[in-house]
């Protein structure tokens, strides 16, 4: 699998997130993924890049297109070095919330895209990679 020019963005305010979701949009639009595709991944960027932000305090997220042999598709890397999350499973479920939301958050995103990765310790911080690949 081949990576190309990856770009970084810190997140630290509400206007980083929409940086995010414009960046990705840019780079869906970019690699062809359709308009269904696209809204996908944008919604299921933009509410890891606000975990990232409230939960986890800020952090980075990293937009690259990656392609096989078969396809093409975009990877986002969300990092914090927040608090992490204790109950991982709990944390995936339909319904939880920490934040008086709609407890769609991990768990709407991992359907949203095609490749779902989280990797969290509590104290050290969280790392989730999604993966959207076009059709």
């Amino acid at each position: 699998m081949t990576v190309g020019g990856a770009e970084r963005i810190a997140v630290s305010s509400d206007q980083d997130v929409v940086r995010v979701r414009q960046l990705v949009r840019t780079v869906a639009v970019a690699v062809k993924l359709s308009l269904v595709d696209q809204t996908k991944l944008v919604t299921a960027a933009s509410e890891l890049a606000r975990n990232t932000l409230v939960y986890g305090g800020g952090g980075t997220v990293e937009v690259a297109r990656v392609e096989n042999a078969r396809r093409v598709g975009i990877r986002i890397v969300f990092a914090d070095q927040g608090p992490g999350i204790p109950d991982l499973d709990l944390a995936l479920t339909d319904g939880y919330t920490t934040g008086g939301g709609l407890g769609l958050g991990l768990s709407g995103a991992r359907r949203l895209v095609d490749e779902f990765d989280i990797d969290t310790a509590v104290g050290q911080g969280t790392t989730i990679s999604v993966t959207k690949w076009c059709r």
